[in-house]
């Protein structure tokens, strides 16, 4: 007999990964991935603003140009599985403590949710908008680092509301311990979810176990919007003594993935260690030079994120129309990827 655990436990097991993940509930749910593995998300670019013309006759509002979109396409990619058996015999001497059910939520509590968590934190500082290189901070430069985060925020217009500031218990203790900790609002509030555990800056501060965060980062700074991370189990279910098995199969399916939306990438700060970064590259003529992988466009869209992004060939000449706008950012194995550059 088989139980399908996708049906008779959805909610159970929708409630494992709200309340053990330390992202779950923290990010977008603008768009829906239910049911496709790719989704292109269309930005449309807008045009600056030009003196009117009184006398430009049809021009008057100046030149007519069709709106132009960034293309992002973000494609599921982590398609994990697992499977247990519980043998009957173990089971009875055990006084029946290893329900089927049970040990598949414990199966998601304990392995599939921090693998997911991890990964999506990895995602997050590697396609962060902003990624700023220091000095390990100190109790008496933590503050002014983390007020350069949220400055930063500011400046790309991202909302007040809804900014996630993840920082593992060594940052939060120099937070705690701070030669600032009187001006700062942290602790202000009671918990309200798994790890917030107060304010500063008037960013939720999350705080998160050391393995969680990718090495060589400091702490993570993320606005829901700004943030992707659609998770689906495809299959969970319990075989009641199947061929082979004296007792229970537990088999399990999932997929999932993690995404920075371009369009609001301004949302996303993470900050690293000094030298843990690529050097931009640098766009001369109709070349350009740098380290590593070499991502370009010649459209004026950011290539972290834009569907036109092409790798770039050294020592190649790019042919494009005049005027256009060459953007290039470079990533060298184990570094997190480069500003972009423009020429």
């Amino acid at each position: 007999m088989a139980i399908n655990l996708a049906t008779k436990y959805s909610d159970q097991i929708a409630e494992v990964f709200t309340r053990a993940s330390f992202i779950k509930g923290k990010t977008a749910e603008t768009f829906d991935l239910t049911g496709v593995k790719t989704l292109k998300v269309y930005t449309p670019i807008t045009v600056e603003e030009v003196d009117y013309d009184r006398d430009g006759g049809l021009k008057r509002y100046g030149d007519v140009t069709e709106m132009q979109d960034v293309v992002q396409e973000l494609t599921m990619t982590q398609d994990k599985a697992f499977t247990l058996t519980i043998d009957k015999g173990n089971n009875l001497d055990q006084n029946l403590v290893k329900n089927a059910a049970d040990m598949l939520r414990l199966q998601l509590n304990e392995k599939s949710t921090p693998a997911a968590d991890k990964y999506a934190f990895r995602r997050f500082v590697t396609m962060a908008g902003t990624i700023a290189e220091s000095e390990k901070p100190t109790k008496s430069t933590i503050i002014s680092k983390i007020a350069d985060a949220s400055q930063a925020l500011d400046d790309a217009l991202v909302p007040d509301d809804n900014r996630y500031l993840y920082l593992t218990s060594e940052m939060y203790k120099l937070v705690c311990t701070s030669d600032e900790f009187a001006g700062v609002d942290v602790l202000a509030r009671q918990s309200i979810a798994k790890g917030v555990c107060g304010e500063v800056f008037g960013m939720n501060v999350v705080r998160v176990p050391k393995s969680y965060l990718p090495e060589n980062v400091y702490f993570l700074v993320a606005h829901k919007d700004a943030v992707l991370m659609p998770y689906k189990i495809a299959d969970a279910k319990v075989h009641e003594d199947p061929v082979g098995v004296s007792g229970a199969l537990i088999e399990g399916r999932h997929y999932y993935d993690a995404y920075v939306l371009g369009a609001k990438c301004g949302g996303v700060y993470a900050l690293t260690a000094t030298g843990a970064r690529t050097a931009a590259p640098t766009v001369s003529g109709n070349k350009i030079t740098g380290a590593g992988t070499i991502r370009y466009t010649l459209d004026g869209s950011d290539p972290r994120y834009s569907d036109s992004a092409k790798d770039y060939v050294a020592e190649t000449t790019l042919t494009a129309e005049p005027g256009c706008k060459i953007r290039a950012f470079a990533a060298e194995d184990s570094k997190y990827p480069s500003s972009v550059a423009e020429g």
